[in-house]
């Protein structure tokens, strides 16, 4: 009731008070939690070399926002699930949209406390001011807390769906370099390792996701696991289906190179059918912009000069 009465004018040096001391705790946490060159080094050097050369951060930005991330991940942490199932569903989530940190979900939480904090303290503070303790500021607080709440969702099923579609659309040059390299004698590995090198300036996702999976055959990990979680980490049918004929391929001990190319047929056959379907969905989506803004105006054009007249002659009787 004290904040009630006071007006915007007297309450404002609070706010810009709170503001720099929320600042100046960022910044000192930024520069408590860098880590010594040493430490850089070592992390760098015991980094395997096929993981860091699609490594899109500097060491100066890993250094830059180590505190920063450090300081969400705790945050979000009293917002994780409990239950496994839902702490894998998300790691999924996050794995599609290329995040595979141990530390990704509580960041992504970190991130969800953050922005419902920043969409609804000020909408409370605002609105609390400006209406009162009324279901109409109530209303437009819950509508800002809601929108901060969800925004992090959105924004992953973006980076989730961009990421995917680049992989869908990127997919056939790199099975057919794969299907040249294994026919012309090379293994599964070296194949895989050969794509990655020729398109690693043009098709960064999909070979990022098989340098991660060659990385794994070097140290060891069964092929079929590896298969499997390049179809699960990456999220796109396509890539779940090859892996499924590889396993299957190297299960039953049939010819890898076969197995390759009639997956090429079969994608090819599938991408032309979804061309076909989208070319027919045109016409009916069509209709309705046809409608709403085409036909109006060509309404007017055709009737309006007849109306007028029409107009004009019952006025003059």
């Amino acid at each position: 009731m004290i904040l009630l009465a006071l007006s915007f004018n007297e309450i404002l040096p609070l706010i810009v008070f709170l503001v720099f001391m929320v600042l100046t705790w960022g910044a000192l946490t930024l520069l408590s939690s860098k880590k010594s060159h040493a430490e850089e080094r070592l992390e760098r050097m015991g980094k395997n070399h096929s993981s860091a050369d699609f490594d899109m951060n500097s060491p100066d930005e890993k250094k830059r926002f180590s505190g920063l991330k450090e300081a969400i991940s705790s945050l979000g942490g009293a917002m994780e699930p409990q239950s496994a199932l839902e702490k894998n569903a998300l790691k999924v989530k996050l794995a599609n949209a290329g995040f595979r940190s141990e530390t990704a979900p509580m960041v992504y939480h970190g991130i969800r406390m953050v922005c419902l904090g920043v969409c609804l303290l000020p909408a409370l503070a605002f609105f609390l001011l400006k209406d009162g303790f009324s279901i109409k500021a109530f209303q437009y607080i819950v509508i800002f807390g809601g929108l901060g709440f969800y925004l992090p969702q959105i924004g992953l099923w973006y980076l989730r769906s961009t990421r995917q579609k680049e992989i869908f659309l990127t997919l056939p040059d790199a099975l057919d370099l794969l299907v040249v390299c294994v026919e012309s004698g090379l293994g599964l590995d070296a194949a895989l390792r050969k794509v990655t090198e020729e398109m690693k300036e043009h098709a960064k996702t999909i070979c990022e996701e098989f340098s991660i999976a060659n990385m794994q055959l070097q140290m060891g990990r069964p092929r079929r696991e590896v298969l499997h979680d390049l179809g699960v980490r990456t999220g796109v049918d396509d890539v779940r289906s090859l892996a499924a004929i590889l396993i299957q391929a190297d299960r039953f001990g049939s010819s890898i190179a076969q197995a390759l190319r009639v997956q090429s047929d079969s994608m090819r056959t599938r991408r032309r059918q979804l061309a076909e379907e989208k070319a027919a969905k045109t016409a009916v989506q069509l209709i309705f912009p046809l409608v709403l803004f085409i036909f109006p105006a060509i309404f007017v054009v055709l009737c309006g000069p007849a109306a007028i007249q029409i107009q004009k002659g019952l006025l003059k009787n």
